[in-house]
């Protein structure tokens, strides 16, 4: 038994037999459809028994399904700052976060494809409830954020997923991606939570707080999509905060979200890795003593990165001018773009509902506003 057991991945010996346990589940045979039309399921089933590894089944399967993803319900994906990255190095990679599913598979669809260490990834309990998704999200290297404990537990299991992200690194030579935040952000508004670096920073031992991260080789990652396959799933939860009430998720919510990701249309997708976090971290070391401002100095640090290197798309562009009833920036796209922007907008929204209509448009619209603040801080 290890202490990492209740949230890590699958060990490469366990996973033809987690494979088989799921093989014949009605929703593998779905995505095996989807990911390889028209094959005879025999084929498929005959292939898994040859999976030995993580790697065999990314390589063989998942690789396959991003890649029909892509080809289904988007325009292509292009990728920037890659190059810069090392392909034997492990990094943490701290990226803003959009989709449940896809934010984690397009970037190691990039990683396979050029050669870099791919990732082990975080993902929430929550969302792994049912069998299924629990022991593909295992065969696809991801271990589990526990949700939903009290403090004492979360205070333990914060601990035990930090040590488990350190040992990744440091001794299994293996990337890691974790968001910035818990959940999605639904309003646009992309800010790293403090919480999150300072489970990071609970493994630190004796190291100082600026020493240990500089281990870690933080790249922030902004991913964009040109449209949000679930930008009108987002407005139920917005709304409700907007009128200060507690929001409780349907039963099978999460999924219909996961589902409607991986499906609806994204068109144009950008992924940019940015630079390693290095140099920033001496100047915090040498300008803040206090450990919750150097955090929250990192945080900004983060920030920073993923709101100036994030793809803004004719349709953020778009929704800035529809808010602000102005031209501003009627350069950015042409007519053909916008007139398709306002009919998403009236098919997903009611024409009366003034509220949403404009959550909906500054969910899409506040990358370029935050962009456009740091560029005149």
């Amino acid at each position: 038994m290890s202490k990492f057991d209740e949230i890590r991945y699958f060990h490469d010996h366990e996973v033809n037999e987690a494979l088989g346990s799921i093989a014949r589940d009605p929703m593998m045979k779905a995505l095996m459809n989807f990911t390889f039309p028209g094959v005879d399921e025999q084929v498929w089933l005959e292939q898994f028994k040859e999976v030995h590894s993580i790697s065999d089944f990314q390589h063989h399967f998942v690789a396959h399904t991003i890649r029909q993803i892509l080809a289904k319900s988007s325009e292509g994906l292009t990728t920037s700052g890659f190059d810069q990255l090392d392909k034997n190095t492990p990094y943490l990679f701290i990226s803003n976060h959009r989709d449940i599913v896809l934010d984690t598979s397009l970037l190691n669809l990039v990683l396979l494809e050029s050669g870099h260490i791919m990732t082990a990834s975080a993902i929430g309990d929550n969302l792994v409830k049912r069998n299924f998704l629990n022991v593909l999200a295992k065969l696809n290297r991801n271990f589990l954020v526990q949700r939903g404990l009290s403090l004492r537990e979360q205070l333990k299991s914060s601990q035990t997923m930090s040590e488990y992200i350190d040992q990744q690194l440091h001794h299994e030579n293996r990337s890691v991606w974790i968001a910035q935040r818990e959940g999605r952000t639904k309003n646009g508004n992309d800010a790293t939570q403090q919480g999150v670096l300072k489970m990071l920073a609970m493994a630190s031992g004796d190291q100082s707080l600026t020493d240990y991260f500089k281990t870690l080789k933080i790249v922030p990652i902004s991913i964009s999509y040109e449209y949000d396959p679930t930008d009108s799933l987002k407005m139920p939860q917005l709304l409700a905060q907007h009128r200060e009430e507690e929001y409780i998720k349907g039963k099978n919510e999460d999924f219909m979200t996961m589902l409607s990701g991986i499906l609806g249309q994204k068109k144009r997708i950008h992924i940019h890795a940015g630079d390693v976090i290095d140099k920033e971290l001496d100047d915090i070391a040498a300008n803040i003593d206090n450990k919750n401002k150097q955090l929250q100095a990192i945080a900004q640090v983060i920030d920073d990165s993923i709101i100036q290197n994030y793809k803004l798309w004719p349709t953020k562009y778009i929704a800035y001018d529809l808010i602000h009833n102005t031209n501003t920036y009627a350069s950015q796209y042409t007519e053909q773009e916008k007139q398709l922007f306002i009919r998403r907008l009236e098919m997903r929204i009611s024409s009366s509902d003034a509220i949403s209509k404009e959550y909906f448009l500054s969910m899409y619209a506040n990358p370029l506003i935050n962009k456009r603040k740091l560029e005149e801080n």
